[in-house]
């Protein structure tokens, strides 16, 4: 016979909500994944990060603002654009 493992206490996702932090961790979560494939994007394709900013007419600054995890302050645009020079789309839905 197997025993069933069960789950003392509540989720991890509950305890952030009952902190009253669970959207801004899932955001923040959320962006890290989306630099971290727009990184591996990059290097699949052998895109530099000047190029990629020449791609999307921006600066590299703000290229590198958008590769980086813990920056927040990333707009929906250049998301669009950057999704959009690496031959992608941004697909977001409200759940």
């Amino acid at each position: 016979m197997t025993k069933k493992k069960r789950r003392i206490g509540s989720s991890f996702d509950d305890f952030l909500k009952e902190d009253g932090i669970y959207e801004e961790v899932t955001a923040r979560a959320i962006k890290r994944v989306i630099a971290r494939q727009l990184d591996a994007l990059m290097r699949d394709q052998g895109v530099t990060k000047t190029a990629l900013a020449k791609r999307m007419r921006t600066s590299r600054a703000q290229l590198d603002r958008l590769l980086d995890p813990k920056n927040e302050s990333v707009t929906l645009a250049t998301l669009t654009r950057a999704a959009r020079a690496v031959g992608r789309r941004l697909h977001m839905e409200l759940v």
